[in-house]
């Protein structure tokens, strides 16, 4: 009898429940991956955050990113335990948030409200559960943003994650392909270890890896512990990465993105992926909500199975 099988026997004895069953959260090697539904997927329809969260869940979703607008919207007229309440009923985590707080920017007064903007940001997500924050190079992406220094971007990535260890909400550094900054695996990945914090973790996508220019091939010195959510998606063969944009992402497997190859280098033995599917599609936006979410599940369980 292996570990598993004692667990498990040691849960029941003759039909009664006598402890919980611990061995339900354990990764397996049949179950690498939480399959997860980034809003983005079904922002478009304007559905507003409790028919966002009872559409996912409907398609079989029990894992999700919400967008940080859409919650703040909610609160206009709701209560984040009233929420909290919510996603338990619905059986649904917030595995993350999508969130744009200055934080990385050279401009001292600007950055200092960024911290502050993610700091009660951070709250609001604790009360819900959620226990990370993207952090994007937000306010340094465009065209004409200054470089920032490396070795500066680690020293203010520290400073948010010094508020994680305040509010228990850990910030994911992200990488955007077509950023400024941060635009490669590589400064994303010196940023996170030049930080010296414990809590680092990187944010990856594969879709901005193509359109960055990092290749795949390099995800293994990323290191298995610095990935606790990975963003999916596919991309089609005709664009070249120099003229791809974000809203031309689609299903997993509905393009030619790497994404088995991918899968196969950050599967972690010790824990459970979080692959959380990320587009933008406006053709989808076309189509009924949970007609898009349904499909984006079943393209996540193919994709899983492949992997």
């Amino acid at each position: 009898m292996n570990r598993r099988q004692s667990l498990t026997a040691l849960t029941t004895v003759a039909g009664t429940t006598l402890l919980p069953d611990i061995t339900q959260g354990m990764p397996t090697a049949a179950q690498p991956f939480t399959l997860c539904l980034n809003m983005s997927t079904i922002r478009g329809h304007k559905l507003g955050l409790v028919s966002e969260l009872e559409t996912a869940a409907k398609a079989g979703f029990r894992s999700v990113e919400i967008w940080m607008d859409t919650y703040q919207n909610y609160l206009k007229t709701g209560t984040a335990a009233d929420l909290r309440k919510r996603l338990g009923d619905l059986g649904i985590t917030v595995e993350n948030t999508i969130g744009f707080a200055p934080w990385i920017v050279d401009d001292a007064a600007a950055r200092a409200k960024g911290l502050d903007q993610l700091k009660r940001e951070m709250d609001l997500l604790a009360q819900i559960g959620c226990k990370r924050t993207a952090a994007p190079s937000i306010g340094a992406q465009t065209p004409d943003a200054p470089v920032i220094d490396l070795y500066k971007a680690a020293e203010r990535y520290r400073a948010i994650l010094e508020l994680g260890d305040q509010t228990g909400v850990v910030p994911q550094l992200e990488l955007w392909g077509f950023s400024k900054n941060l635009n490669k695996l590589s400064e994303v990945m010196f940023v996170a270890i030049e930080s010296g914090h414990p809590s680092a973790r990187v944010l990856l996508d594969i879709y901005h890896l193509y359109k960055g220019g990092s290749s795949p091939a390099s995800l293994p010195l990323a290191g298995k512990p610095g990935i606790e959510i990975f963003h999916v998606n596919d991309y089609p063969a005709n664009l070249p990465r120099t003229a791809i944009t974000d809203a031309d992402r689609v299903f997993p497997g509905d393009g030619v993105a790497p994404i088995r190859e991918t899968l196969n280098i950050i599967k972690d033995p010790t824990k459970p992926i979080v692959l959380s599917l990320e587009v933008f599609n406006k053709t989808y936006y076309a189509q009924p909500a949970d007609v898009v979410a349904k499909t984006a599940f079943q393209k996540m369980q193919a994709m899983a199975a492949n992997s």
